[in-house]
């Protein structure tokens, strides 16, 4: 994890000297109101400490305390839901009573949704909300979370709200010339396909493929002005593709060769990239190499 700092609040990871800190956050009972547990008990207050402390989140993932000029006035948190199916990550964040209509909530729910959608790279955050906690519908609605139904969660009604990352600054496309656009083709065409990328456009000297909102180009130009991709000179190097799963990059690596791609680093697959990385690395018959790096992190205990 990695402490975030906005222009009025420092948020950074949760530590047992914050005890203290947090389980006076949630003495006002006020705090407890859309939670099945009464947190204004002292007890009750550091159990859920004891519980968070001893959490293990992925990678950039966990609990942090929310400081306002060195006081901690709340607490947030973002970590595979154990709500919702498939442990998609979820955004929470409490800011103490005494400290409200101040838009500290709204100040620090967005550093962790930054953090998430920005640095991350997640796909989506996902929030649930208490039905009639209507100043945090507010602040998620602020966020730009869309309201996607309800559903019974942590004991009672509560909204189930997304943030999906936004298209401002992402990649519209990549354009690859190329000398011989068959080759191309079998290449990309097989790699990308695998992939899930479907075919976008074609016209005489190219075809593009396309996933999401984001497409892939080759073509070989008439304004060419060499044959010869050399990946080591300035320009691209190399493009790198998600795979869902460990497995899954090894399944490409193993049938790649069939279709026009030799391995590269192959002595040192699949870290080549590093001993928490793992990836494939090709090249096909042009000369353009391509990364598969797999999205699934380290086999546990790893």
């Amino acid at each position: 994890m990695t402490s975030l700092t906005t222009a009025r609040l420092t948020l950074r990871p949760l530590a047992e000297a914050d005890r203290e800190a947090v389980v006076r956050v949630f003495a006002d009972p006020e705090m407890s109101r859309f939670f099945a547990a009464d947190l204004s008990d002292p007890a009750a207050a550091s159990a859920v400490v004891d519980r968070r402390l001893a959490y293990r989140a992925p990678a950039g993932q966990g609990h942090w305390v929310i400081e306002r000029d060195g006081d901690v006035v709340g607490v947030a948190h973002l970590r595979p839901s154990g709500e919702l199916p498939g442990a998609v990550p979820e955004l929470g964040y409490y800011v103490a009573t005494a400290h409200a209509g101040q838009g500290l909530a709204t100040e620090a729910a967005r550093a962790v949704l930054d953090h998430g959608l920005g640095t991350l790279g997640l796909p989506a955050v996902w929030a649930l909300v208490h039905e009639r906690n209507a100043a945090s519908r507010k602040v998620a609605a602020r966020l730009g979370f869309l309201d996607v139904g309800s559903g019974v969660h942590y004991g009672d009604l509560h909204r189930v709200l997304v943030a999906l990352p936004a298209v401002h600054g992402r990649p519209h496309h990549v354009e690859l010339w190329v000398p011989d656009l068959a080759e191309a083709e079998r290449s990309w065409g097989w790699l990308l396909g695998e992939l899930g990328w479907r075919e976008f456009q074609r016209w005489p000297a190219g075809v593009s493929w396309r996933l999401g909102g984001t497409y892939l180009v080759v073509e070989e130009s008439p304004g060419l002005s060499a044959r010869n991709h050399e990946r080591t000179r300035p320009g691209l190097n190399h493009l790198a593709l998600h795979v869902g799963t460990r497995a899954g990059v090894d399944d490409l690596a193993a049938r790649a060769p069939d279709h026009g791609w030799r391995p590269l680093f192959a002595e040192e697959y699949p870290h080549a990239g590093g001993t928490e990385h793992y990836a494939a690395y090709l090249e096909n018959e042009a000369g353009f190499e391509v990364e598969l790096v797999a999205v699934e992190g380290p086999p546990a205990g790893a």
